[in-house]
């Protein structure tokens, strides 16, 4: 058709910008750091910290402190309030609400029309330029897509800001020639119930050539079921025979991938992986799966990282710049924002598959961890062990996460896994042996502390009954959206709670 004539040939332009900052990322990086103290300059944190007197990194170093939400937050809050040139230039009129891994506050980030443009607009153009590129005989835009986002509605202030979903945000401003292939009605996504939305959204996308599907693996398979119920269809493919391409991000697909794949029922399904966080379009896989995520140098965003094994929050010393990273290392990302986001800590960590061009993993949060035996378990660990033990075992997951518990007889502990599956199966011994074996294959630290079971005691699974973290998550007004259950926690709160619903 002659639309996905049109599409192609601007796909083109799209790859040769792909190829400059895939190619020169340090050039690139270079460039997005001057151009965001030029604009800094004129903004009142920029006066307060003495942009005008920055010539080297070691001076953007030593002026500029690093950041998280509770420093910045004085700053955002006169934003929100209305006044200008705070962050950034201007007046920012966008901010995203944010809880990150269903933390229990919520933060308000800026999010201004360069980043929306030069940022989160630009990274999702340039994913579906790498993956027109990368699959022959694909026709996106002749078919419909559809974005499962955010529950919150637009919610303007007196001084008319607005604060929403960065997903509410982003759909609300697409260009108006996005709207024709966007399905459904921008009043339906919009929704502010999210439980109703899905509903809704489920019924009116029916009848719809749709071939995209964008959105957090958890909750879309979540919509998938809702769509087969209305259609009686018994498959997604059965009800979109042209669908070809999920667009997922926010969490780790493995754990969803086989109920997924049953839901679609479509061998040649591409699935493709974006990393578009509130703070921005961070990375965006440009090869296959397991190469990692191209990150993104040329997007209005400069990035530091600090080695986890120095990583200290605000108070951190060792702070490097890309060209300084190596493969294999965990790092805390430290970016600077197009929004006013300046050196801010976003709390996720990354790990280095590549250099020339970086590829890169998303390998969990800064506060998400285990080291309550000294088994310093993260959340890439946990990932990687429950997909390798649901594919052995044939077991489909609807959400999880881990804690430690502790023996006080024995004066150890070990590691409990809160399970919601998505079937009634026995959970037989050699299950448990078998996921506590893969933890050992995974991470080196566990296996050493779990000989003869002296630092680390067998691992334990409480099955927890269906819609049990549905239901948490309602009762921490969480429900829906971006927000994602944490995987891993070096406390038992959350892993109490849940044990507590399943049990009443």
């Amino acid at each position: 058709m002659l639309v996905d004539a049109l599409f192609s040939s601007y796909i083109k332009y799209r790859l040769k910008r792909i190829e400059l900052y895939r190619d020169y990322p340090i050039e690139c990086q270079r460039k997005v750091w001057l151009d965001l103290l030029r604009s800094g300059k004129h903004t009142e944190y920029g006066k307060t910290f003495g942009f005008e007197r920055i010539e080297s990194l070691n001076d953007f170093r030593s002026l500029i402190p690093l950041n998280d939400y509770d420093t910045l937050e004085p700053y955002i809050t006169r934003s929100v309030n209305g006044d200008r040139d705070i962050l950034w230039p201007g007046m920012t009129r966008w901010f995203a609400k944010s809880s990150g891994t269903t933390g229990t506050r919520i933060k308000t980030l800026p999010v201004t029309r360069e980043s929306l443009e030069n940022n989160h607009y630009a990274g999702g153009k340039d994913l579906l330029a790498c993956y027109h590129h990368n699959v022959p005989n694909r026709k996106l835009y002749s078919k419909k897509h559809l974005i499962l986002g955010g529950s919150n509605s637009l919610q303007t202030l007196e001084h008319h800001a607005i604060v929403a979903d960065l997903s509410a945000i982003i759909i609300d401003n697409l260009p108006f020639w996005t709207e024709f292939r966007r399905v459904p009605d921008k009043h339906i996504v919009l929704h502010a119930d999210w439980e109703e939305k899905l509903n809704k959204m489920a019924r009116a996308s029916l009848n719809e050539d749709v071939a995209i599907l964008a959105g957090v693996p958890s909750w879309m398979t979540l919509f998938g079921k809702k769509v087969i119920e209305a259609s009686g269809k018994n498959t997604l493919s059965e009800v979109w025979p042209n669908l070809e391409l999920y667009i997922h991000g926010g969490m780790s697909l493995s754990p969803y991938k086989a109920g997924l794949d049953k839901l679609i029922s479509k061998p040649s399904m591409n699935f493709v992986e974006s990393y578009n966080a509130s703070e921005g379009y961070f990375g965006l896989q440009d090869a296959s799966a397991n190469e990692g995520l191209l990150l993104l140098t040329d997007a209005s965003v400069f990035f530091e990282f600090i080695p986890m094994s120095e990583y200290h929050g605000t108070s951190s010393q060792n702070v490097i710049s890309l060209e300084d990273v190596t493969v294999g290392v965990e790092y805390a990302l430290v970016i600077t924002t197009n929004a006013g986001l300046w050196r801010y800590i976003i709390g996720d960590t990354v790990v280095f598959q590549s250099t020339l061009p970086y590829r890169f993993k998303v390998s969990g949060r800064t506060a998400h961890y285990i080291n309550a035996f000294g088994e310093k378990a993260v959340v890439m660990h946990f990932e990687q062990a429950i997909t390798r033990w649901t594919e052995q075992f044939h077991v489909t997951l609807e959400n999880y996460t881990v804690a430690p518990f502790f023996d006080f007889q024995q004066g150890n502990g070990g590691h409990e896994w809160a399970l919601e599956l998505n079937s009634d199966i026995p959970l037989l011994p050699e299950m448990l042996e078998r996921l506590d074996a893969i933890m050992c294959e995974v991470n080196s630290d566990y296996a050493t502390k779990r000989v003869k079971n002296l630092n680390i005691l067998p691992l334990k699974i409480s099955l927890l009954r269906k819609g049990t973290f549905s239901e948490w998550m309602k009762k921490k007004g969480k429900f829906g959206g971006q927000h994602k259950i944490p995987r891993v926690q070096n406390n038992r709160t959350l892993i109490d709670e849940l044990i507590e619903i399943s049990s009443s």
